[in-house]
């Protein structure tokens, strides 16, 4: 006297989200009324169920309920082959349990989703994108990436190549898109282009439709994944083994162009001023220096000689022009208005004696060198300076520094000027036997109005004022 339990099936498939149904049998050996709870053990007891769970049986007698598998379209229903038992448990005679056993094997089914993103770049040559990959499947795979544009603009390289993946398991791959040539001018250009994510060729069936283990074959059907993110699944469900749909992600590559527009109308506007100074400004520039260096030769050869009538007191003249070793004398003229009107005594001007006079003062000096002209007030003479000319016609560069006795005028910078000029109300006095020299460091000689650059620093100064007679003793 016992209880017994029979499933209808020896061995049972089921496919993923498909649900599939056998029987189990329960007959009442004992000589008593008896209740029999009905459970799911094992692998599949999660999407396995019993209905109805508890059967109560006389003496003699058995009934028959109904398992039902529904396992579901996921990860977690794995692919292989798993027991299934029921456990048959009387309420009077726990002792009398049975479990009565079948094999379930689950068909593989393979199913990816995949996202592409960004989905658009922009740069002069190249664009990186990221392609994430989940494996929605029961069954491991590997992920490979097909990327593929129309016009051929665009190469790309994937990395990692492929990508395995086991059932659950995301995953992560680096796309880049290189543009063949670069675009130097002009509008950008949109290169759009298709990944297509599916299975490593060979690792699960023959494109949409796959042969799968047992020899059984099954069509698929093709599905595009639109945008930038993609989900591919079998079709139909509830075969043995189902067929690989691969997601196809759209991407676009945006290439700029090196040189955009504003910079072209920059370049643009440079070189016409660049035309315009050559033709206008040059032209207007050396003419101004031709003329300032033919007003200093102009006023070095107006400087006053000597006089045919030299004054009864004997003063010495100023030559036209100053000598080589850089001394001149100021030439004699006629009487200046008020000049030499100073309070007589020993060592002051004698009224009435004043000259007006001017000298002038020739340096040449050699590149990198510094050299000095001067010219000395006469003995028994006294000098009022009211004005000084330099002259820089050359354009040399450099420094020129003139002095009075051992009172320094000023120090200036060659290239700073062509012609400079100064003037006193109050003169400039240079006692007698004392000298106003011009002191001249050469760093580059400049170009004359010949064009032809010089090989030395040439400059001139022209010194104007009152030359007096000077009083001895009381």
């Amino acid at each position: 006297m016992t209880t017994s339990a029979e499933l209808g099936l020896p061995a049972l498939t089921v496919a993923p989200g498909v649900v599939a149904t056998t029987t189990l049998t329960v007959r009442n050996g004992l000589d008593i009324v008896e209740a029999y709870s009905l459970e799911v053990v094992g692998d599949c007891a999660a999407w396995t169920t019993v209905e109805p769970a508890r059967v109560s049986l006389y003496p003699g007698t058995s009934a028959t309920v109904t398992v039902r598998l529904a396992p579901p379209r996921s990860p977690a229903a794995r692919a292989g082959e798993f027991p299934l038992g029921i456990r048959v448990l009387p309420a009077e005679r726990p002792e009398l349990v049975t479990v009565p056993e079948t094999t379930v094997t689950v068909t593989p089914f393979h199913e990816l989703q995949a996202a592409l993103a960004p989905r658009r770049r922009r740069g002069w040559l190249r664009g990186r994108y990221r392609t994430s990959v989940r494996n929605l499947g029961n069954t491991p795979g590997t992920v490979v990436l097909t990327p593929g544009q129309a016009g051929e603009e665009l190469r790309f390289r994937v990395t990692p190549e492929r990508l395995r993946l086991e059932p659950g398991e995301s995953g992560e791959m680096r796309l880049q898109a290189r543009a063949r040539k670069l675009i130097w001018f002009g509008k950008p250009a949109s290169w759009p282009f298709e990944v297509t994510v599916g299975p490593e060729e060979g690792a699960a069936g023959k494109g949409a439709a796959g042969q799968g283990p047992g020899g059984k074959d099954t069509d698929g059907k093709d599905t595009d994944g639109k945008g930038a993110a993609g989900k591919a699944e079998t079709a139909p469900a509830g075969g043995p083994l189902t067929a690989i749909q691969s997601p196809v992600l759209e991407g676009e590559f945006t290439q700029l162009s090196i040189l955009p527009k504003w910079l072209l109308a920059l370049l643009a506007a440079l070189l016409a001023l660049l035309l315009a100074w050559f033709a206008l400004v040059r032209p207007a520039v050396r003419s101004s220096a031709k003329q300032a260096a033919e007003q200093a030769v102009a006023q070095q050869s107006a400087a006053p000689g000597p006089t045919a009538a030299a004054p009864s007191d004997g003063a010495p003249t100023a030559p036209s022009g100053g000598s080589t070793n850089g001394q001149g004398k100021p030439s004699a003229g006629q009487p200046s208005a008020g000049a030499g009107s100073r309070g007589t005594g020993p060592g002051l001007a004698v009224p009435g004696t004043g000259q007006q006079s001017s000298a002038t003062i020739d340096v040449q000096t050699a590149n990198g060198a510094s050299s000095a002209g001067s010219y000395q007030v006469p003995h028994g003479k006294v000098f009022d300076i009211t004005d000084i000319v330099v002259a820089n016609f050359q354009g040399d560069q450099g420094l020129l520094t003139i002095t009075a006795g051992k009172q320094t005028i000023t120090t200036i910078a060659l290239e700073t000027f062509r012609n400079q000029d100064y003037h006193w109300v109050t003169p400039i006095q240079v006692p007698e036997d004392q000298a106003v020299t011009v002191n001249v460091t050469c760093e580059s000689p400049g170009t004359p109005a010949s064009g032809k650059q010089a090989s030395t620093c040439h400059e001139l100064l022209n010194i104007s004022g009152a030359l007096s007679d000077i009083r001895q003793g009381n």
